[in-house]
C-alpha cells in the first residue's frame, strides 16, 4: 500500500522534494527571523495538486516524477517561447531520432503586440550544433535538434511552426523588449504626482463617489494648478454587478474590466439626446446620491451603484449616432470573448439575484450558459455598453490629462488577483489552480502571515494557453493609460501558496517563468506607451530589483520603510528607477501616522499583539529618529509642527535620484483617517473613507486646489532644486 504523506507531516521524502522543484515549488524558504523554514510534506502535496500533479502517495510521486522527468521530450516545441529582440536565443525542437524537421516562424507584421491584420511574412530557422543524447520516451527513440531565434525578428506576437514526418505542429513565439522605453523626463530627472483614491475624491457633480469626470478635472488642475506630470489611482477594476459591492479595490472581479460605477452619466453622449420624460428618469435616479458628496460617513458603493446603474439604463436605450455605434461595435469586436464572457457574467449574477449558481453554469461554454446567454442577450448587451462608455471615459481622462501638459499623464493600478467567485475566476478557470489561495508568508507586521483569498495563475497552464489571458488583461488595463502600477509585482517571479483551509503561515512559494512575464508585461506596456512601476516592497532576492531595472521596470521607495543602520537611508542612496513616497494607502496618512494614531486605531480594533505602552514608545522613538534625521539636514528648526515635518519630508524625497514622486493627496490636505486597515474586514470602513481634511471635515474637488495646505506643500514640490 502506498503511504500517504498527510500522515507524516514533518517527513519530507526525497523524491517529494525532487517532484516539488521539478515544479518550481519551493521546499524551504527564509522567514522574516533569518533562517530556512522547511515546507511541511502535506503543503507540498496540497500545491502540487492544484497544479495538477498527483503526489498524495509514494506511488503517485513516483508516477509523477516519471512524466515529468520526459515531459519536454513528448513535445514537439515547448508550450511557449518567449525571447528578448537582438538577444540570441534558441529553442529545442524533438523529433523521432534521425528524422529531418523543418522549422520556421510566421512572423506578424502588424504594431509590435497587435492582433496580426494579414500581413505575415515567413521566416526560416536554422539548426545550431549542439548534440544532446537522445532518450527513449513511451517506448519510442526521441532526438532533439536545437534551432537559433533570428535576432531581428519584430517585436510582437508570432508563430513558431515545425514540420517532421509529415506533422506539423506551431506554438506561440513572443518577441519582447530587451528594456522598456521611458520618457526622458523619467529616464533622466524626476517628475511628481499624486497619488489618489478616487472613490473619495467627490464633487458637486458627481453622484456620492468619485468617478472618471473627476479623474479627468484632478488631472487637468493637478497638471495647470500644481505643476504634476500624473495622477495615479487605486483600480478601477469591476466589482459585483449587484448589491453587495465589494469595497476593497485590490479584490475585483475581474482584473481586464473596468467598475462602471465610476461612469458620469451625464458625459455620454447620448444623454444630450435624450427626451424630456427620459432626462426626467436621470434626474430622478441621482436625486437620492446626490447630497452624499457632504456627507463625512463612510462611502455607499450599493446606493450610489443602484442609482446609476437605474439612469444607466434609460440612457442605454436611447439610439445612437451612426458613427457611435459603429465605434461600439468595434470595441465589441476588438475585446473578443472576454467581453462577451464578462457580460454574460454580469447578466447571470443579476439573474440569479445572490443564489448559488447551479453545477451546469460552472464554465462560460457550456450548452447552459450558451442557452442563458440568449435568453438575457439584453442585458448581456447592457453589461457590454458599460465597458464601453467606461473606456472612452477613461480614454477621455488620460487625453485631458496629457493636453494639459502632464508627461506621464494617468496611472493605472493592477491588482495581484481577482476574486475567488468572480468574472476572471469563472472565465478564465483552465489557468487559475484551485484549492489554493494566494497570500504572503509571515513578516514583522503580519506575523500570521496573510491570506488574500486569491486565486492565483496556473503556470503551466498559462505557458500552454500561450499566456493569451494575461496578454489580454494587461492589454486592456494598459489602454489609454500612461502609465500602470502593478501591486506586488514580486508575484511575476514567484507567489506564497497557501493550501484551502490552512493558515496563512502553512504555504509555499512557487515559480513563475519572469522572463515570459515581465516581459509580455513590457511588451504590451512598450505597445501602448506606457511605463511600469512595481511594488516591489516585502521579501525577496536582491537580484530581483536589479533584474526589474534591466528591464526598464521602476521600483517603488518608500520613506517609511527605506532605512539604513536604525535611521532614514539619505537620499542621495535611493535609486533612481524608483517612485518614491512617503508612505502607502495600507499606512494612516502622514499626519496621522505622525501623531502615532495607528497605535490607537490597532489598540481600539484589538489588533496589537504587544502592550500599547511598548508600541506607543516604539513609534514615538521611530518619529523622533525621522525628525532628528530631517533637522541634521536643515529641512525642519526646533519643535516643528506636524505640517512642517510633512512638507520636510516630501523635500527630502525630492533630494533623491528617484525618477517618480508620488505625493498622497490625503498628505496634501491634511487627513488623518487611513483607507485600509490590513487586518481587518467589518471592524473598520476599509476603501470607504471620503476626502477630507485633518477634521474629517469633506473637501469636494472644487474646493480642492484652494486648500491653503495643499498650496503650500505644492510649493515644496515646485521649487527649485
Amino acid at each position: 500500500m502506498p503511504v500517504s504523506f498527510e500522515t507524516t507531516p514533518d517527513e519530507v521524502p526525497a523524491e517529494l522534494i525532487e517532484l516539488a522543484h521539478s515544479h518550481g515549488v519551493r521546499t524551504e524558504f527564509y522567514g522574516f527571523e533569518g533562517g530556512a523554514q522547511q515546507v511541511r510534506a502535506s503543503t507540498l502535496v496540497a500545491v502540487l495538486e492544484a497544479l495538477g500533479v498527483p503526489a498524495a502517495s509514494s506511488r503517485q510521486v513516483q508516477m509523477s516524477l516519471a512524466l515529468v522527468r520526459d515531459d519536454e521530450w513528448r513535445q514537439t516545441l515547448p508550450p511557449t517561447v518567449v525571447v528578448r529582440q537582438g538577444v540570441e536565443a534558441s529553442v529545442p525542437v524533438h523529433v523521432t531520432d534521425g528524422a529531418t524537421v523543418e522549422v520556421w516562424a510566421e512572423v506578424d507584421g502588424a504594431e509590435a503586440g497587435a492582433p496580426a491584420r494579414g500581413r505575415r511574412e515567413r521566416r526560416d530557422l536554422a539548426q545550431v550544433e549542439h548534440y544532446v543524447e537522445p532518450r527513449t520516451v513511451d517506448g519510442r527513440r526521441v532526438g532533439r535538434a536545437t534551432f537559433a531565434v533570428p535576432t531581428d525578428l519584430p517585436l510582437g506576437w508570432h508563430t513558431l511552426h515545425a514540420s517532421t514526418e509529415g506533422v506539423e505542429v506551431k506554438t506561440t513565439l513572443v518577441v519582447t523588449p530587451q528594456r522598456l522605453t521611458l520618457p526622458p523626463a523619467v529616464e533622466h530627472g524626476q517628475v511628481w504626482g499624486l497619488l489618489v483614491q478616487l472613490y473619495s475624491v467627490r464633487s458637486r457633480t458627481s453622484w456620492g463617489l468619485g468617478d472618471l469626470a473627476d479623474l479627468a478635472d484632478i488631472a487637468w488642475l493637478a497638471a495647470h494648478r500644481g505643476g504634476a506630470d500624473f495622477v495615479a489611482v487605486n483600480p478601477l477594476a469591476a466589482a459585483e454587478p449587484t448589491a453587495p459591492m465589494t469595497p476593497s479595490p485590490y479584490l475585483p472581479t475581474s482584473r481586464r474590466f473596468l467598475n462602471p460605477i465610476y461612469v458620469r452619466v451625464e458625459d455620454i453622449a447620448e444623454t444630450a439626446y435624450l427626451s424630456a420624460a427620459d432626462r426626467s428618469l436621470v434626474e430622478w435616479a441621482a436625486d437620492p446620491v446626490r447630497d452624499l458628496a457632504t456627507d463625512p460617513g463612510p462611502i455607499d458603493r450599493d446606493v450610489v451603484w443602484e442609482a446609476k446603474k437605474a439612469a444607466l439604463e434609460v440612457v442605454f436605450t436611447a439610439p445612437r449616432r451612426a458613427a457611435r455605434q459603429a465605434a461600439y461595435e468595434e470595441f465589441v469586436a476588438e475585446q473578443g470573448a472576454g467581453l462577451r464572457d464578462f457580460a454574460t457574467w454580469c447578466a447571470i449574477c443579476e439573474h440569479l439575484g445572490g443564489k448559488d449558481w447551479p453545477r451546469e453554469l460552472s464554465t462560460p461554454d457550456s450548452p447552459a450558459v450558451e442557452a442563458l446567454r440568449e435568453r438575457l442577450a439584453e442585458r448581456v448587451d447592457f453589461y457590454t455598453w458599460l465597458q464601453w462608455v467606461a473606456d472612452e471615459q477613461k480614454a477621455t481622462a488620460q487625453r485631458l490629462a496629457r493636453e494639459a501638459g502632464m508627461r506621464i499623464g494617468v496611472m493605472h493600478d493592477l491588482a495581484v488577483g481577482v476574486h475567488p467567485e468572480g468574472a476572471d475566476a469563472w472565465a478564465n478557470g483552465a489557468y487559475l489552480a484551485r484549492g489554493v489561495e494566494v497570500g504572503a508568508p509571515p513578516d514583522m507586521y503580519n506575523q500570521q502571515g496573510q491570506n488574500w483569498s486569491q486565486p492565483p495563475w496556473n503556470p503551466r497552464a498559462l505557458a500552454k494557453a500561450g499566456y493569451r489571458p494575461y496578454r489580454d488583461m494587461l492589454r486592456t488595463v494598459l489602454r489609454s493609460a500612461g502609465a500602470l502600477r502593478a501591486d506586488h509585482i514580486l508575484g511575476l517571479f514567484r507567489l506564497w501558496w497557501i493550501p484551502g483551509g490552512s493558515k496563512a503561515s502553512a504555504g509555499t512559494y512557487v515559480a513563475y517563468d519572469h522572463e515570459a512575464m515581465v516581459g509580455i508585461l513590457c511588451l504590451e506596456a512598450q505597445r501602448a506607451g506606457a511605463i511600469v512601476v512595481g511594488e516591489d516592497l516585502g521579501v525577496f532576492e536582491p537580484w530581483v530589483r536589479d533584474y526589474l531595472a534591466d528591464r526598464g521596470i521602476l521600483g517603488t521607495s518608500v520613506l517609511w520603510f527605506e532605512q539604513e543602520n536604525g535611521g532614514p537611508l539619505p537620499p542621495e542612496r535611493y535609486r533612481h528607477l524608483a517612485m518614491a513616497s512617503v508612505g502607502t494607502h495600507d499606512m494612516p496618512p502622514t499626519a496621522g501616522y505622525l501623531a502615532g494614531e495607528h497605535v490607537d486605531l490597532r489598540e481600539r480594533l484589538g489588533l496589537l499583539t504587544e502592550p500599547v505602552a511598548v508600541v506607543r514608545q516604539r513609534a514615538r522613538a521611530e518619529r523622533d529618529v525621522f525628525v532628528r534625521a530631517l533637522a541634521e539636514r536643515g529641512l525642519v528648526g526646533d519643535d516643528p509642527s506636524e505640517r512642517e515635518i510633512v512638507e520636510a519630508m516630501h523635500r527630502y524625497l525630492r533630494q533623491t535620484p528617484a525618477a517618480l514622486l508620488g505625493v498622497q493627496l490625503v498628505d496634501a490636505v491634511g487627513e488623518r483617517r487611513s483607507q485600509n486597515q490590513p487586518g481587518t474586514d467589518q471592524e473598520y470602513p476599509n476603501w470607504k473613507v471620503p476626502l477630507g481634511d485633518a477634521s474629517g471635515t469633506p473637501i469636494l474637488l472644487e474646493d480642492l486646489f484652494d486648500s491653503q495646505r495643499l498650496r503650500s506643500l505644492l510649493a515644496v514640490l515646485n521649487a527649485p532644486e
